[in-house]
């Protein structure tokens, strides 16, 4: 009875030097980052063998039922971690064995190894995986009938095992584990009917069992399947795609985006070093295209002899041929579109009595009717203190947005791009 307190007492002590190792490799460890879930629970059932001892005339099935198996595994990384399960074990007699009948119940702590990773299983599988288990632990065997039916056998344990793994998804993988435990302490034999003579690790029994395990955590992958060279790549990647996207100069001004404060200059303006055109009247009109937009416009004499009726130049802007057009979801005119802004400068201006009211469009793209109604009110708005800046008095000017023009086909870029506009009425 002594002995058998002393071999207690050593278990339980190597149990907490066992804590306290792991606690020293989770701290010397290098500690993972947030990429990968270590907590899981694992639910295992299946069939046993008791190899030995047994009574004369005692023997189980090969295999026996019932085996259960409840697991809690915490990863320190993704190549060892530390598992605490409950193992319940049912034994009976088979064919031409005398009858027993016996119940098994131990509690474990192990060691995990994910051999898989440890052998870089991931070079030619995503699917499957090899973990490896060992640890001691406490069992007690309670015997249905025989001298000890009435008490308990307490006794010490041994275990290892191997568990496949198959990936059924980020969260769940399917286990076939076998399991050998070794006993130290037994006193009765598995059927309960004798004693045992030989003390140390004489008891042995395999397990074999099915099982699922459920990984638990937000991030995308547990511990098992955590691949830390893709992560690397993958936050490169990131970081590329991020330094690309701050280079990109979408007005292709020689500015990157992230330091444009007018990333839609139009092509061929020149700008200063925060990417806004230069206009130093401060007319709306960026310089390097005002000088030239004088030349760029049709007067009453240079259509003389268009069959037009009137007015040509009236005539034009009344027809819908003279437009201001913008890019996608912009409010800046497109630089070609200056010109039709300069037909109305002049029109207006070789007409002092002339109004003009300004109608903004936009296309079917976004679906929000009170946005591109907003948009197309932004867009007449643009056009009208561009005229204004270019001496066209403002009570001679109105403008308001007309919302989505759905005249055209909305699946078609270059037929979207025509309702994208701002239009003249004259009065």
């Amino acid at each position: 009875m002594i002995m058998k307190k002393l071999m207690y007492t050593s278990l339980f002590v190597g149990l907490f030097a066992t804590g306290i190792t792991a606690q020293e490799m989770n701290t010397t460890a290098e500690v993972p980052g947030p990429n990968f879930n270590k907590w899981s629970i694992e639910v295992n059932g299946g069939v046993n063998k008791p190899l030995r001892p047994l009574a004369g005339g005692y023997y189980s099935n090969t295999p026996d039922f019932l085996h259960l198996d409840l697991g809690v595994r915490y990863m320190l990384n993704e190549k060892f971690g530390l598992k605490l399960d409950f193992g319940y074990d049912k034994f009976e007699g088979g064919k031409n064995s005398l009858d027993f009948e016996s119940k098994y119940y131990r509690f474990d702590l192990q060691g995990v190894a994910n051999l898989g990773r440890i052998m870089n299983w991931e070079t030619w599988t995503k699917t499957f995986n090899l973990l490896g288990h060992a640890g001691v632990g406490y069992s007690s065997l309670s015997p249905d009938q025989g001298p000890i039916s009435d008490d308990n056998d307490a006794m010490a344990n041994i275990m290892a095992g191997l568990t496949a793994q198959v990936r059924l998804g980020n969260h769940v993988a399917l286990t076939a584990d076998v399991t050998g435990i070794g006993h130290a302490l037994q006193d009765r034999t598995f059927d309960g009917m004798n004693k045992t003579n030989v003390r140390g690790f004489n008891g042995m029994m395999m397990t074999a069992s099915l099982g699922l395990t459920f990984y638990l955590g937000k991030a995308q992958h547990h511990a098992d399947w955590y691949l830390r060279e893709n992560d690397a790549l993958n936050n490169l990647a990131t970081r590329v795609d991020d330094i690309e996207g701050m280079l990109q100069d979408t007005d292709r001004d020689g500015i990157p985006d992230y330091l444009d404060q007018e990333p839609n200059t139009p092509t061929g303006v020149s700008v200063d070093r925060f990417g806004k055109a230069n206009d130093l009247n401060e007319n709306g009109v960026p310089d390097d295209l005002e000088g030239a937009l004088d030349m760029r416009y049709a007067s009453k004499e240079s259509l003389d002899g268009l069959d037009t009726g009137g007015d040509p130049v009236k005539k034009l802007i009344e027809n819908g041929y003279v437009n201001v057009y913008f890019g996608f979801n912009s409010s800046k005119p497109a630089v070609y579109s200056f010109d039709a802004i300069n037909y109305l400068v002049k029109y207006m201006n070789e007409n002092p009595s002339a109004q003009a009211e300004l109608l903004g469009y936009s296309d079917e793209i976004g679906g929000d009717n009170e946005y591109n109604t907003t948009l197309s009110e932004r867009r007449a708005k643009a056009v009208y203190d561009i005229l204004v800046s270019s001496g066209v008095d403002e009570s001679r000017l109105s403008y308001s947005g007309q919302g989505v023009d759905s005249s055209v086909d909305k699946e078609s870029a270059n037929a979207r791009q025509i309702v994208r506009r701002v239009t003249f009425k004259l009065k």
